[in-house]
């Protein structure tokens, strides 16, 4: 795996989202992105993730910061998890996982002693002219939206 870091472009990336509609990076260009990989919708912790950027999106909108959060689930898992939890912003559906490839977040896993390849939990905050920012791997998911203000501030 080879992840991203600060300093370097952000790959720019079209992909469906959870209304099925395209969102491609650079149509962002000018703004800020988080970007943000998690592992599978519905599940506890990513659960917990989403519900906590979905809190602060008037904080992160103080800082013209758009949120995407991409992860391997198909669309229609996506717009299940969006409806549930009333999520506000873009859930991506990565199913071949061609973007996190690009990011450098898709690799080998181990849980419970069985060894995969998936994504990994990782974040990139992206600047206004496409460069990452912030390459944010240090949180817990109940308080990575409080890391990204922070840094933001």
């Amino acid at each position: 795996m080879n992840t991203l870091q600060a300093g370097a472009k952000a790959p720019n990336f079209s992909l469906q989202n959870q209304h099925d509609e395209t969102i491609t990076l650079s149509d962002f260009a000018g703004q800020q992105v988080l970007v943000y990989f998690y592992p599978k919708a519905m599940t506890p912790g990513c659960t917990v993730q989403a519900q906590q950027l979905r809190d602060a999106k008037a904080e992160l909108d103080k800082h013209n910061v758009v949120v995407m959060g991409i992860s391997p689930d198909a669309v229609k898992r996506l717009t299940k998890f969006a409806e549930r939890d009333k999520l506000n912003f873009h859930l991506l559906s990565d199913e071949d996982h061609a973007v996190a490839d690009a990011f450098g977040v898709w690799g080998l896993k181990k849980f419970m002693g069985k060894e995969y390849d998936g994504i990994h939990r990782l974040s990139f905050l992206i600047g206004a002219d496409g460069t990452i920012t912030h390459f944010i791997n240090k949180f817990k998911t109940k308080d990575h939206h409080q890391v990204v203000l922070d840094l933001l501030d």
